[in-house]
Formats: structure tokens, sequence, C-alpha cells
């Protein structure tokens, strides 16, 4: 009902109140809130308000002789009075209701529309906005399951596995997935056909009467044990950028005829949600994976250094979309002392991974010159300066020197390292000492005693650093942890253990990490 429609009806609603000698008596018009209009008025246009108690509450402070409640479409009003008035307010109220009986069934069945559709965009807003297969499979059949009221629905699909071989998987809804475990999977049968084809929605009355039911051996139906099922639907998903058929949705009920046009509607709605939410998930898991290869193909295998031992990790980010910008580097110098890199491409995807596939490469070809580290960063920042873009390149570079047990750092924007004195604490060293690659002009450098007992970490920001935790709250826990994780026998496995505890397994960004543990020489 329209503004205009319903001030029209307020209207002659309010000249109704009449007294004996047929004139108008005074009148006031008060809106209700939702609570009012539905203890009032329930699925009705309009109605008279005789309980005196309901009266007082919703004119407190008056005595109202008569008053009649009216609905609108998001304005709901009580006209009342305080006159004497002739006639009995009830049978108006019903003439007026019966009046415009054909404006509520209009304005049900848009009600009924509106949240037929609110829900299924509701359901498309929540599929699309996952990147996770087993997910969006399984929430995509329970919510088509309930919407059409099946008993039990199923949901068929194909992925294809790293050699290139595609097998199927399904999921259950309604039921649990034993009921269906000891079936094979649904061939490509008359009945099945058109869903895997692609062909079209099918929906039944009753399946067991269909002339295409029955004809496949070896069941020629439905295999003994299987749930019964007269009325059946099926919707394919498919596609929209490739037009393959990624799965189908079964419905199934053991009454005859339950499944509406409007749940054909429902289930080939979330089925066309389903289609793009598996195709994102799809693109995103092939470029994460080849982003993933990418990245560890360009990482070394630390080799051994004599009198230190080293411990490694390059984790892709287990959630999200943040993989490749990461590294670590450890370099045997001509000299034989040894280099330690860490850095983070500012980007992520095939980009950044290429981006520190070239600055790795960079400063090991500038590293094995012998230059200092300052000057390692310098002569990358200036080669690459017009390399990255609106993007640019964090990086720590030091140097261990056996011969003087030195470290000599150089910090270009990167999180500091961690020291831990043989007599000490772990203390942060590096902080703030330059601006990151491709930005920074001068890179000074430090130099620091690295005798036998001492341990050094550089990490990269995925370790710390996530949606629910600030970078300064994550390196205090991680500055809180090294010492734990010194004191256990086997430094990889404490590694493994802190970075779960840090990062609660789901890291939502890369995590690369050096360890380097000064041992003292190797005995003769």
């Amino acid at each position: 009902m329209t503004a205009p429609e319903f001030d029209g009806l307020l209207d002659a609603v309010r000249r109704a109140f009449v007294d004996a000698s047929g004139s108008p008596v005074p009148t006031e018009v008060r809106l209700l809130d939702p609570a009012e209009a539905r203890a009032v008025l329930g699925d009705r246009v309009a109605a008279a308000v005789t309980d005196p108690a309901l009266l007082a509450e919703l004119v407190p402070g008056r005595e109202t002789t008569a008053a009649i409640a009216v609905a609108g479409d998001g304005r709901d009003a009580l006209v009342h009075t305080t006159g004497e008035v002739a006639g009995a307010p009830s049978a108006l109220a019903a003439a007026v209701d019966a009046a415009t009986a054909h404006l509520v069934c209009s304005l049900r069945r848009m009600r009924g529309e509106a949240a037929v559709l609110d829900a299924l965009h509701s359901t498309g807003r929540e599929l699309t906005a996952q990147l996770d297969i087993d997910r969006i499979v399984q929430d995509a059949t329970d919510a088509a399951t309930k919407a059409t009221g099946a008993e039990f629905g199923a949901f068929f699909y194909n992925l294809v596995d790293e050699v290139g071989e595609s097998y199927t998987l399904y999921t259950i809804s309604g039921v649990p997935r034993e009921v269906f475990e000891r079936f094979p999977m649904p061939r490509n049968t008359d009945v099945f056909a058109p869903t895997f084809d692609g062909a079209g929605t099918v929906r039944s009355p009753d399946i067991t009467k269909d002339p295409r039911f029955g004809r496949n051996s070896p069941h020629h139906g439905m295999p003994d044990g299987h749930l019964p099922v007269c009325s059946y639907l099926a919707v394919s998903a498919i596609s929209p950028t490739s037009g393959d058929v990624l799965g189908g949705f079964f419905f199934g009920h053991s009454a005859p005829d339950r499944f509406t046009a409007r749940h054909e509607y429902l289930a080939e709605g979330i089925a066309a949600y389903s289609a793009i939410a598996l195709d994102n998930a799809r693109l995103y898991e092939r470029e994460r994976t080849l982003v993933s290869e990418l990245s560890r193909s360009m990482l070394p295998v630390a080799p051994p250094i004599p009198g230190l031992d080293v411990v490694t990790r390059y984790l892709p980010a287990a959630t999200g979309s943040k993989v490749g910008g990461d590294w670590f580097d450890v370099i045997a110098l001509p000299s034989g002392a040894t280099a330690f890199v860490i850095g983070d491409v500012v980007g992520h995807g095939v980009t950044a991974a290429t981006v520190m596939g070239q600055v790795r490469t960079a400063i090991r070809c500038y590293a094995l010159l012998e230059l200092p580290p300052s000057e390692v960063l310098r002569n990358v920042s200036a080669l690459t300066g017009g390399l990255f873009g609106e993007s640019f390149v964090t990086c720590f570079y030091a140097v261990h020197r056996p011969a003087d047990g030195t470290l000599t750092f150089a910090n270009a924007g990167h999180l500091p390292a961690i020291l831990v004195r043989p007599d000490g604490g772990p203390e942060q060293i590096g902080e703030a000492l330059a601006q990151p690659l491709g930005v920074g002009a001068e890179f000074p450098q430090r130099s620091t005693g690295f005798p036998p007992g001492a341990e050094l970490v550089l990490y990269t920001d995925g370790l710390v650093e996530s949606r629910t935790r600030d970078l300064t709250l994550g390196v205090e826990w991680l500055l809180a942890g090294i010492p734990a994780l010194l004191a256990a026998a086997d430094l990889g496995v404490a590694w493994d253990k802190l970075v779960a505890e840090l990062t609660l397994g789901r890291h939502d960004d890369d995590i690369a990490l050096i360890h380097v543990r000064h041992r003292g020489e190797d005995p003769a």
C-alpha cells in the first residue's frame, strides 16, 4: 500500500467517526510501533480496539471511547476519539478489512517473494565470499536442502588432483553420511544424465513412475537399502565462465509431489551461486598452488656451516591469499663467512613471487663479491629502484665472520632481528636503520659480537602479525617464547611448536625464518 493510499484509508476511517446526528467526531491519529501493530492487527488491515486495558496502554491518560487500528506498508496507525460515536467500530473495521482484502493478499504475496529473494541473495553472498571448496559445497548442500524442504540432499562434484586425474566427491545434508557410504557414485544413467550433462533441471512428483527410472542395471532403480525417494529434484551447477558442469544437486523426499516451481527456482539459484563460488575457489587454489610452488622452488636448502646450527622455515599462508613475497637465504661466502638474509616483498601472488626471485638473485650476486652489508643493500636498491611499481621490499642482511667472531648487519625497513647473547636474554637489533629496497639509498650497518653460545633469529611479519593481533603484541609474544625454545632438545621441533602457538595454526600471511645457533668449533 503506497503512502497516498494509506493516507486515503486513514481519512476514510476518520470520516466514519460520527455521532448520532451524523456530525463528525474529533479524532486523533497515533502511529503504532511494530510490536503494538502485531498485537492489535495480526494479519488484518483494520481492527477495532475494544479492550479497555489495551486502549489505556495505547492511549494513556485519555477516556477513549472508540479506536480502530489500520495497517499500512511500514506505517501502522491508531485512529481514536473521546467523543460519542454512533454505530459499532468493530463493524466499520470489518468493512474496511473486507474492502481491502485484495491489498492484503497482494502485500503478503510480495512480502513472501521478497523474503525468498532475500534468503536466496543472502545465501549467495555467503557462498561467494568463501574460498574453501569443502565448506562451499557443504554449505550450499545444507542451504538448498533446507530451502527445498527435501528430506535429504546431496551434491556430487569433480576435482582434479595434482597429476591431472579427475575424481568425484560428494556432500550429504539431512541424513548421516554413513547412509550413503556403501553405495557407488551415481552413473550417467537416463535419470542422472540430464543433471551431469547440464541439459536442464529434473523435477518429478514421483521418480519411480518416470519412464527413465529402473532401466539401468544392475539395480534397475534404487539399490537395496537406499533411502526411499518419491519426490525428486535435480539441478546442475554450471560454471558461468567455462560452461562446464561442475557438479549436480540431488534432492529427495519419501512423499509424492513435494517439490514446487518455487523449490526448483530456489535450488537453481543456489546452484548458480555455488558455481560462481566454486569457480572463484578453484581459480584461487590454482594461483595459490602456483605461487607456493614458485616460491618454494626459489628458496634454498641451508648449506652446512662449520660451528653453526641453522634452522629455517618457510610456510605459505594457510588462509587467505597472501602467498608469494617472503624468502630467506643462507649464503656461504668465499672467505669462509656466512650471509643470512630474510626479506618480504610488499604484495602477494605471482608478481610478488617473481619480484622476490629477482631480488634474491641480486642479493646473492653482490653477496658473493664479499661487499659489506650496507653496500649489498645499496646496490640492490639502486638496481631495483624502478622494478617494483607500487610495491617495495624489506630485507635484513647479516654476515657472520668466524675469524673475528663478529656479526655485521644492515636493515632495509625490515623487522629487527633477535640476538641472544650467551649470558643474556633476547634483545632486538637493527631496528629502523633504513628505508626498504627500491626506496632507500643509504643503509647504515652495525656490528656486534657473535661468540659461541649466541643465537640469532630473523623472521618475517607473518609470524607475529595477524588480523586479530597487532605487530607489537606479536613481537612481545615471540620474545617471551624464545627462552623456552632455546632450552628445547630439538630446535626444529621447538620452532614448529612455537609457530603453531603464535599463529594458532591459521597464519594468514607467509612465514619465513632463520635461526642461527653458534655452537662453537667442531672438535677435530
